[in-house]
């Protein structure tokens, strides 16, 4: 069975981490560069592990509606993909596909911890 410290935490916290990890996203994609990279499409991993981190809290607590907060994030990062050519960044699809790379992997990490955890992860009378 997997105990890690940190999870109970994540399972207290998941909203407001989620909401910083969701800021931080937001100014870090969409804040302006002097000069562009000069080669487009190295920052695939960058984007898989932000929306990663963005999904797991929220996959590994599992609040009411939780798959429609998933599906947000895609439409969000869609949306940031669209903004990022007019503050001097690129918006490409392939970022858009890493981040929905990177929410599947939050997803799926946050379901196998949630399998192997020595505790279950809320009692069956706790709701939101």
């Amino acid at each position: 069975m997997i105990n890690i410290t940190v999870l109970p935490m994540v399972k207290k916290y998941w909203s407001v981490i989620t909401l910083l990890i969701l800021i931080s996203i937001t100014v870090l994609s969409l804040w302006p560069l002097a000069t562009l990279p000069e080669v487009p499409g190295t920052d695939k991993m960058h984007h898989l592990i932000a929306y990663a981190a963005l999904m797991f809290p929220v996959a590994f607590r599992q609040p009411r509606g939780w798959m429609l907060i998933g599906i947000f994030f895609l439409a969000y990062s869609g949306g940031i993909e669209l903004i990022q050519p007019y503050v001097n960044r690129y918006g490409e699809w392939l970022d858009l596909a890493a981040n929905a790379g990177g929410l599947t992997c939050g997803w799926l990490i946050a379901m196998l911890l949630n399998f192997f955890r020595s505790e279950p992860l809320m009692a069956k009378d706790e709701h939101l």
